[in-house]
């Protein structure tokens, strides 16, 4: 997992800095592609509850679909199981608090809610080829990057953020 920093500064019109949008592309050096980078604002003031309705990340054709998932600390994710085989969801991560789903059927869904901040690391123990990534963020000012690296995120708050 590659991290990038960002200095993002507030445009100013007048005396007054308003919330608006950052946009750019990421390039990632070594990669296929430019996707499932994770954008994000730091150190953002407020309150920021988790989405009333979870995410999900699905296990089919042996791979964890989507394979970033970016999230507000505190975010239920549901896993779901497609695929006509038993599937296991682990975390070796401290930010994941180390939990293991157990393994379960097509058909079934459990669910993790993610209450540290950091980048955890998901794993299926039946099937050692497949991983994933949960990033657990403190603010909702994040975004992942598509194919050519593009991204947007929207309605930050004006003032100086890394």
């Amino acid at each position: 997992m590659k991290t990038i920093t960002l200095l993002l500064l507030p445009v100013i019109a007048g005396q007054i800095a308003l919330a608006g949008a950052i946009k750019g592309k990421v390039q990632c050096k070594g990669m296929r592609d430019n996707r499932d980078a994770v954008v994000y604002v730091e150190n953002v003031a407020g309150q920021f509850p988790p989405p009333k309705q979870a995410p999900e990340i699905d296990q089919l054709k042996m791979v964890f679909l989507p394979h970033v998932l970016p999230v507000v600390v505190g975010t239920t994710v549901k896993f779901i199981n497609s695929d006509p085989v038993l599937h296991n969801v682990f975390t070796p991560s401290k930010a994941g608090n180390k939990f293991n789903l157990g393994s379960w059927p097509k058909g079934q869904t459990k669910s993790y809610t993610f209450d540290k901040a950091g980048e955890v690391r998901l794993l299926c123990n039946v099937h050692p080829e497949m991983e994933a990534w949960v990033i657990a963020l403190p603010n909702p000012y994040f975004a992942k990057t598509g194919p050519d690296g593009s991204y947007s995120i929207a309605n930050v708050p004006a003032g100086k953020y890394t």
